[in-house]
């Protein structure tokens, strides 16, 4: 995954249908970091703007549980 700027816009939204939290990737990576295990695997981050992935075509504007949770250690790393 390509490095995002911590303050790009950015929305957390669950498949569940609970209200999204729109923020910096900051604060999503940081809410997501607080959710249950059930919670966290439904959650997804919507970008502004799309990134390059490694080994697709295309970029993409969403981000996998994965991806949130490695940036969610980024954080509390730094």
């Amino acid at each position: 995954m390509t490095n995002i700027a911590w303050d790009e816009a950015a929305t957390l939204i669950d498949l569940d249908g609970k209200a999204p939290l729109i923020a910096n990737l900051r604060e999503c990576a940081r809410h997501f970091a607080a959710l249950k295990p059930q919670h966290q695997a439904e959650a997804r981050v919507l970008l502004t703007r799309p990134v390059a992935r490694e080994g697709r075509k295309t970029r993409t504007w969403i981000l996998e549980p994965t991806e949130i949770a490695h940036l969610a250690m980024q954080l509390r790393q730094e």
